[in-house]
């Protein structure tokens, strides 16, 4: 059985979006109630950019991450840009120079056109710095009062550049190694504290939207250990995005769910959305601990295949049931769909393996699944209760992929309305088939997708 957690259940109330005619967009349930007034302890707007002025507008948060260097291929004009009221842009990266953040020749191309696309659908642009292979120099941009300043300044100078409505900084991660060459002090946590909060003294950096995306983990402070109060941050920030997702995958040591919602009950505890809310809201972010609405839950629409033998992968009671948590041989790692990482040498110089990955739209291409979501003929499916997640395999290439479904999605929706948190992020949003996830997690959270015409 599926637990939560014994704290305050807070109905998610989404009040009316307004946006200009005619246009599709994001409404609340018709019961819905309305609020005032954002609720967001943050000085940024921490809202949806649609109507600056408005109260009514909503803070329900509905999220994705746009992966510019794919842009070649998936234009911003292709997004589904009336499923959210926020977009996110990744990646700009940190460079040895505190004056500088790149921006790799597509994304420079794909940025600006992602504004204007997000400006006519009235959705929030945000730009995201750092990522895995960016957040090598976070640390020194930290470090000092002056490396503070400056890149408080490097930051503004984005935001004029490419007129966004917001900043996230995804740090992989403060004071704990990332992929393996960042700069890490024991002090990155205290000091991207102190640059948030000169950042938000800025006139410019108080109107912006500014969030972070964040570990299953608070952030380590200097003692080694995730800090336990984490409290100032939510002044300064309107939201974090927690990053529910590669909890198990090839360096497990058995099969595991790729984004837990649960796993109280599973062999072995690695973290899940449940224990990540609590160890957040324990750590104090936010302090009201009856409103949790500066926390959005990061979801994946993607998975992590393993190969499985016949023997492991299948129950030798039940031929038509797929065992959970079985072993695999890590010595052959299946490649992924046509957007997985190839075996090369990473920003470290360290050789890397392929990646593994099918996005869902991979798994529809890759004969795992239907284009309506669900397991295609020859392909074995179980859904896992505790985690609440989906396992695919193919007996005949001994594939297993642990993966999210609409399923899945609409259980994590209606865990973020009984928690009363901001809402949802996904990673990432260019898949074919994605609305599928999409329309799940939004329907169980009572968010509908309306077209209005013109009066």
């Amino acid at each position: 059985m599926l637990s939560f957690l014994p704290s305050a259940l807070l109905a998610l109330t989404l009040p009316q979006f307004i946006f200009g005619q005619p246009k599709c967009g994001l409404v609340p349930p018709r019961d819905a109630t309305a609020s005032s007034k954002s609720t967001s302890s943050g000085t940024g707007t921490g809202t949806s950019s649609s109507s600056g002025d408005d109260d009514s507008i909503a803070d329900v948060l509905a999220n994705g991450w746009y992966p510019g260097w794919l842009a070649d291929d998936n234009p911003p004009s292709n997004i589904s840009w009336n499923k959210y009221n926020t977009l996110t842009f990744a990646f700009a990266t940190t460079t040895s120079d505190v004056n500088t953040v790149a921006l790799d020749s597509i994304s420079q191309q794909a940025l600006p056109q992602f504004v204007t696309e997000a400006q006519a659908h009235n959705v929030t642009a945000i730009l995201s710095i750092g990522g895995w292979s960016g957040s090598m120099y976070f640390s020194n941009a930290m470090a000092t009062a002056q490396n503070r300043s400056a890149f408080v300044k490097t930051v503004l100078g984005l935001v004029e550049k490419y007129d966004v409505n917001g900043i996230e900084f995804d740090w992989e991660y403060p004071a704990k190694q990332g992929i393996g060459c960042n700069t890490v002090s024991t002090s990155d946590s205290e000091n991207f504290l102190s640059f948030l909060q000169e950042l938000r003294e800025d006139p410019t950096g108080a109107q912006l939207v500014l969030a972070a995306a964040v570990s299953i983990a608070p952030w380590v402070g200097s003692s080694g250990e995730p800090m336990t109060d984490v409290s100032a941050f939510a002044k300064v920030l309107d939201h974090i995005s927690i990053m529910n997702y590669d909890i198990w995958g090839s360096w497990s040591p058995t099969v595991g769910p790729n984004a837990p919602l649960n796993d109280s009950c599973a062999p072995i505890q690695d973290g899940s959305a449940v224990s990540a809310v609590k160890a957040w809201t324990s750590a104090g972010f936010p302090a009201d601990q009856v409103c949790l609405d500066l926390i959005s839950l990061g979801l994946a629409a993607y998975g992590h295949s393993f190969d499985v033998s016949n023997s492991n992968a299948i129950s030798s009671s039940n031929p038509k049931e797929l065992k959970l948590y079985p072993a695999f041989n890590a010595g052959d790692q299946p490649h992924g769909d046509s957007q997985d990482g190839q075996a090369g040498t990473d920003e470290c110089g360290n050789s890397t393996p392929v990646g593994g990955i099918f996005n869902f739209w991979g798994l529809v291409d890759g004969g795992f699944l239907t284009t309506a979501g669900t397991a295609a003929n020859g392909i074995d499916y179980i859904f896992d209760n505790c985690s609440q997640t989906p396992f695919v395999y193919n007996p005949t290439s001994d594939v297993m992929v642990s993966f999210d479904d609409a399923t899945s999605y609409a259980a994590k929706g209606k865990f973020i309305n009984s928690m009363g948190l901001k809402g949802f992020s996904v990673w990432h949003i260019l898949g074919d088939y994605d609305d599928i996830l999409l329309d799940a997690v939004s329907a169980a959270m009572g968010i509908e997708t309306v077209c209005t015409s013109s009066s």
